[in-house]
């Protein structure tokens, strides 16, 4: 007999013993840590619920793309706009950073173990030709993810999946092994987007190949009028499914969205004061410091605005490419590291708006921060005595960025004898020509990769200083098609890299910092293969309360940080943004969204008051 006990707060189910004498909880959703915030398909609490429809929100992207498949590596997807396209089975709330929601499903039910997970299914969902989506097209997107997606993504989810069944026309079974993490099991039940299979068919499509049309999906809207690498509008679907749930009140409130593709930030800030488009977050500090004194924001038809950001720090910086020999000596990467003068640059070129990050956790307390704590001696001690990590990891503070002096871009004396010494340790000596060279008379060379014409003042400067003590470096300025290629083949030694991670770190890790993913990844771009990090991950995986988390966290963060793979360059705990004012937003937003394209509105009165003063 089945005994429910409904709660508004959590709609937990519990019955009586299955044939395995498990208990089984029957949930709208899940979360690891403590109680969900919602209740079943309950509205979220930061969205306007009466926020007007209609109205277009226009953006710009860099990117000149060719794709809409996000999921190759080959081509460049258009990715600013084009998720509103596709939904998942299941969703997350921007002011709950541990739950996780039934969306295109009403529930999911599984025993304690968490051994399997069954999903059952919304039963109103169609995609946007009007057919409806079964468990049928659920198992063919997990299968054909599972055949064809990016090997790191393959790598880190793939094999804990014993099956996927299908257990009825709205009903699947998910079935997992034992390595799969406990954390992550439901995660991965949640994860999947909805594809049509008969679509895939018809138009042997394939996710490891460009498309230059978007798969047929389940979301809010659909593709308008594309001009590839140009621009790409995406209109809201009048028959979509989902218009009336009560989750979804408030959002998805534009009737349009446009991206307009631009090959320079220079080109994009000029279109954007003209109105060519009308929201923009400004590219730099510089832009934000100084180029918001246009006509159109003094007379208050532009509106810039500083929003909170509760997210941990993206963690911009510069990743070394360790397949490359130089930089496979922590020496040379740490003497590298020395000679890029944030303090200067954010003086001079940033105009004192940023910090720069030490961690991959900035801003939250999975940060390490000082010496080891207990909890994470208990954790690091007996890697050092196997040999996986050096004994320094035990005494010394967590690696935080050297400083340098503000008032000139050449770094301290101090610090270039410092980084002079690190390269003499690593074998390589100042030639008649003031170059360094190794005992086989190989020069030094330092290839730095950009796309964004705005990053030369930043780059130029530390070019600079490397050359100063002998390095033979030099910017290497592509489009974005090229720069995306030259990242695939590995054709550099410093390229962009966005770190940043999550509240709840899990097996997403392997794909950042795996030596499983060193050869071929979007994310471990830099080929980090380490044995000690490895053993980290799997400890942070396996983290099942949240004291656990943070202290493995933490280590692992420790560690990251010893390693020097990464420079660390500038971080912004705000979200600067700019439009034109003819939009609305939720006041206060919730902490780990800014929701443009989610719960932002058009705001026709302010839109008309533009048009009459003659500024639209």
């Amino acid at each position: 007999m089945l005994v429910r006990a409904l709660a508004v707060t959590t709609a937990l189910v519990a019955s009586a013993a299955s044939a395995e004498d498990e208990a089984i909880t029957i949930s709208h959703g899940f979360s690891n840590f403590g109680e969900l915030k919602y209740g079943p398909n309950e509205p979220f609490a930061y969205v306007n619920q009466d926020a007007p429809k209609g109205g277009e929100i226009s953006l710009s992207t860099l990117a000149t793309f060719d794709s809409f498949n996000p999921y190759t590596r080959k081509g460049v997807a258009e990715r600013t706009g084009a998720t509103v396209m596709y939904e998942n089975l299941m969703t997350s709330a921007a002011d709950d950073p541990y739950g996780i929601y039934c969306y295109l499903c009403t529930t999911v039910e599984y025993p304690e173990s968490l051994d399997w997970v069954v999903l059952n299914l919304r039963e109103d969902v169609t995609f946007s030709d009007g057919t409806p989506m079964t468990a049928e097209d659920i198992k063919f997107s997990i299968d054909i993810l599972l055949e064809q997606a990016i090997l790191e993504f393959r790598n880190a989810f793939g094999g804990f999946i014993d099956s996927v069944e299908i257990t009825g026309p709205y009903q699947l079974r998910f079935e997992f092994n034992e390595t799969a993490p406990i954390r992550d099991r439901m995660g991965m039940v949640g994860l999947w987007p909805a594809w049509s299979k008969a679509w895939f068919e018809e138009n042997e499509a394939r996710i490891d190949e460009s498309s230059t049309v978007p798969f047929l999906g389940t979301g809010p809207y659909v593709l308008e009028n594309v001009d590839l690498g140009r621009t790409v509008s995406y209109v809201r679907d009048p028959d979509w499914w989902g218009a009336d749930m009560p989750m979804n009140r408030g959002r998805h409130n534009f009737d349009r969205v446009r991206v307009e593709a631009f090959l320079d930030q220079t080109a994009a800030l000029e279109a954007f004061k003209a109105g060519e488009y009308f929201f923009r977050s400004p590219a730099s500090a510089k832009e934000w410091a100084t180029d918001y004194d246009f006509p159109a924001v003094e007379r208050g038809w532009v509106k810039t605005e500083a929003l909170p950001d509760g997210n941990i720090d993206t963690a911009r910086g510069l990743a070394f490419n360790l397949r490359r020999e130089p930089w496979q000596n922590a020496d040379v990467r740490d003497a590298v590291r020395m000679l890029f003068n944030f303090e200067w640059s954010n003086e001079t070129l940033f105009y004192g708006l940023y910090e720069r990050p030490a961690s991959f956790w900035g801003g939250s307390d999975l940060e390490a921060v000082g010496t080891p704590t207990e909890g994470e001696l208990a954790l690091l001690e007996p890697m050092v005595e196997e040999g996986l990590l050096d004994p320094s990891i035990l005494t010394e503070e967590a690696v935080i960025p050297p400083t340098n002096n503000a008032d000139r871009n050449a770094v301290d004396r101090r610090t270039r004898r410092a980084a002079t010494r690190l390269l003499e340790e690593a074998g390589y000596t100042v030639d008649d020509d003031g170059m360094l060279r190794n005992e086989a008379g190989e020069m030094l060379e330092l290839t730095i990769i950009q796309f964004d014409a705005n990053i030369d003042r930043i780059m130029n400067p530390f070019i600079d200083n490397l050359r100063s003590v002998g390095i033979d470096a030099k910017l290497r300025r592509t489009d974005t098609s090229q720069y995306v290629e030259l990242r695939r083949a590995g054709e550099w030694d410093l390229t962009n890299i966005l770190p940043g991670q999550s509240f709840e770190p899990s097996t997403g890790l392997k794909q950042w910092f795996g030596s499983e993913t060193a050869e071929n990844s979007s994310r471990n771009i830099m080929a980090l293969a380490d044995p000690g990090i490895d053993r980290l991950i799997d400890a942070v995986i396996a983290a099942d309360n949240l004291d656990d988390l943070r202290d493995r966290t933490r280590a692992l963060d420790r560690v990251l940080r010893a390693h020097g793979f990464w420079l660390s360059q500038w971080e912004n705990d705000e979200i600067w943004t700019a439009y034109w004012d003819q939009y609305g937003r939720p006041d206060p937003l919730p902490p780990l969204a800014t929701g443009v394209l989610d719960f932002w509105w058009y705001d026709e009165e302010k839109a008309a008051a533009l048009r009459e003063a003659g500024a639209l």
